[in-house]
């Protein structure tokens, strides 16, 4: 091989790597929130200005789109050990709020109030944030 071919061949092995970084850093953030973390920041929380996705909920003013991601991450949530405090209660908590947002999904007519009953972050954080 000429000094040119393994040039062509060493950029052609970069250019290669670079496509193949960038795709697996895109699906990585397309991927759904995998702890209870996760899923606090991506839809509890919002940059200064913007309403996160529960507030939106909250308001009957998210999309669908939004709301099926909101339930998938809850069932993160609810599918997860309680970080700190009492099984059973983080079990009830996540379940509620599961269901509430599940039924917020679905547009049903208690739906918007039983969210904003399960959705009591106080109640959550005292019994189960970590310090």
């Amino acid at each position: 091989m000429t000094r040119t071919q393994y040039t062509a061949l060493a950029a052609l092995a970069t250019v290669t790597l670079s496509t193949t970084l960038c795709v697996w850093k895109l699906q990585a953030a397309d991927a759904e929130p995998a702890t209870v973390k996760d899923v606090m920041k991506a839809y509890h929380k919002a940059p200064e200005g913007v309403d996160p996705i529960c507030k939106k909920a909250l308001a009957s003013k998210a999309t669908p789109e939004e709301l099926k991601k909101l339930v998938a991450g809850y069932r993160v949530l609810a599918k997860a050990k309680a970080p700190k405090g009492d099984e059973a209660s983080w079990k009830d908590k996540t379940s509620k709020l599961l269901a509430a947002a599940e039924a917020v999904e679905k547009h049903e007519p208690d739906a918007i109030p039983r969210y904003k009953e399960a959705i009591n972050c106080k109640a959550c954080h005292s019994a189960h944030k970590p310090d």
